[in-house]
């Protein structure tokens, strides 16, 4: 049973090994000359006029988390549809009342106003 895990420990014991190896390579080839034009941001040929690390407003996140979250959903139709013949009228039903409360939690956050950027 122990033999079982030797080309795990052997993989392991390879990227224990190359990833350190590799850093140090990275490390001793570039060039070592930073300025203060090269830790500038570069933001499409335009000098930055403010501080890259400016503040989102919290609809911004609501945005991203809502998207997110309708998104997954979304996923759970690819397997219904690969097995919708297998699954019949009852799959059929139980995807419908999916979709039902999905379209119902979308109007609602469209009706509070989630969705609105400005």
């Amino acid at each position: 049973m122990p033999q079982n895990y030797v080309p795990i420990f052997l993989f392991l014991a390879v990227v224990g090994v190359l990833i350190p190896l590799t850093l140090l390579i990275t490390k001793l080839i570039r060039t070592q000359s930073p300025n203060r034009t090269k830790l500038m941001p570069y933001e499409c040929g335009i000098d930055p006029y403010d501080s890259a690390r400016g503040r989102y407003t919290v609809r911004y996140y609501i945005i991203a988390i809502l998207f997110v979250v309708f998104d997954v959903e979304t996923i759970f139709l690819f397997p219904w549809a690969v097995k919708f013949r297998a699954l019949g009228v009852f799959g059929l039903i139980e995807m419908l009342v999916f979709l039902a409360i999905l379209i119902v939690g979308y109007l609602w956050i469209w009706k509070k106003g989630a969705l609105e950027w400005v």
